[in-house]
C-alpha cells in the first residue's frame, strides 16, 4: 500500500461558483479549508453542501491529485472546489474501483464513480487554459462506503473493498 499525503481538505457549506465565470471570482467564504473532515457512509462529508443531498449521494466527495494541477497554478482546493487534495497517487486512474484512505484512525472506503470534469470556472479560478489542461485529470467523484475521519497529513492508500484485502496485502 502506498503512502500518500492529504495536502488539503475542503468542507464548503455553500455553492459559491454560481453565475458566469466571466463575472469574476466571487468572494470566498472563510473557514472552508479544514484539517479534519468527518465522512459518513452514503451521505458525504459532514458540513459540506452536498452532505445528504439526494442528487449527489453517489458523488458527494471529490478527490484530486496535486500532480495533475498544471503549470504555475497553486495546489489549492479553494480554486478547484474539490474536497480532498492528494499527493502520491493518480486518483483519476481509479475510476470504477473502490479505494480507501487511512489517516491512522481506520480506513475510509470510497467508491470511485466518475470523473470530476473541470468546468469553465477553472479558467477564472486557476488561470487561462486551466480547464483544458485539467481534462482527464480534474479529479474524481466518489460515494463514501464507510464512516470515518480524514485528516491533513500522511495517509495509507489502497484499492480494495471493505472486508476484503487491498491490492498489495
Amino acid at each position: 500500500m502506498p503512502n500518500v499525503e492529504i495536502l488539503q481538505l475542503l468542507v464548503s457549506p455553500v455553492h459559491r461558483l454560481a453565475g458566469r465565470p466571466g463575472d469574476g471570482l466571487p468572494a470566498l467564504p472563510p473557514g472552508e479549508l479544514v484539517t479534519t473532515a468527518e465522512v459518513r457512509a452514503g451521505l458525504g462529508i459532514v458540513g459540506d453542501r452536498y452532505f445528504n443531498h439526494p442528487a449527489h449521494r453517489n458523488a458527494s466527495l471529490t478527490l484530486m491529485a496535486a500532480e495533475r494541477l498544471p503549470g504555475p497554478y497553486p495546489a489549492d482546493l479553494l480554486r478547484t472546489r474539490r474536497n480532498v487534495l492528494l499527493r502520491g497517487v493518480d486518483i483519476d486512474a481509479c475510476i470504477g474501483t473502490t479505494v480507501f484512505l487511512d489517516c491512522g484512525t481506520g480506513p475510509v472506503y470510497l467508491e470511485v464513480r466518475s470523473a470530476a470534469r473541470p468546468c469553465a470556472w477553472m479558467d477564472t479560478t486557476l488561470g487561462p487554459g486551466a480547464q483544458r489542461a485539467l481534462r482527464g485529470g480534474g479529479g474524481v467523484r466518489c460515494r463514501p462506503l464507510t464512516d470515518g475521519v480524514l485528516t491533513v497529513g500522511p495517509a495509507l492508500f489502497g484499492v480494495g473493498e471493505p472486508g476484503k484485502p487491498a491490492h498489495g496485502e
